[in-house]
């Protein structure tokens, strides 16, 4: 027979009360001690957790322009920029309509009617675009209500 068979904790809950109802003149001053014992280790021994605030950002203001720029040069740059833009753009469009047509090559190579979704989803952004417009419609709508005085 194994030593594991012999605990059980019912066993041990049944014993500490038996133990408990014997009439001893110091299980309450015992009891209390050792609560006392116990949470004085609890709050020495667990620190108090303390909570500061945390340290404001350090902002780094970094300015590539000059100081003195004419309009003439914020012109030009804001120009140069613009040309990069629209290079990105034209670049991530033409990203866009390949990624599509891999996806149609794709669609055609395991027969689905690539030509019928794409219908289907022109319609429905349509759909979505004429309902999001008259919503704008109407809240504009309320709101110049909203901004004419009471008659």
């Amino acid at each position: 027979m194994s030593y594991w068979r012999k605990i059980s904790p019912s066993g041990a809950i049944g014993d500490l009360f038996a133990y408990w109802r014997q009439p001893t003149p110091y299980r309450w001053p015992i009891l209390g001690l050792s609560m006392a014992i116990t949470l004085t280790m609890l709050l020495v021994l667990i620190p108090e957790t303390v909570r500061k605030p945390p340290d404001p950002p350090e902002v780094t203001w970094i300015s590539t322009f000059e100081a003195g720029r004419t309009d003439a040069q914020i012109a030009a740059s804001n120009l140069a920029n613009q040309q990069r833009q629209d290079v990105l753009t034209a670049e991530r469009a033409q990203r866009e309509e390949e990624r599509r047509e891999r996806a149609r090559a794709l669609g055609r190579a395991t027969f689905i009617d690539v030509d019928s979704l794409e219908a289907q989803m022109k319609r429905r952004l349509a759909a979505q675009e004429a309902a999001q417009a008259a919503a704008r419609a109407r809240a504009a709508e309320q709101q110049q209500q909203q901004t004419q005085p009471a008659r």
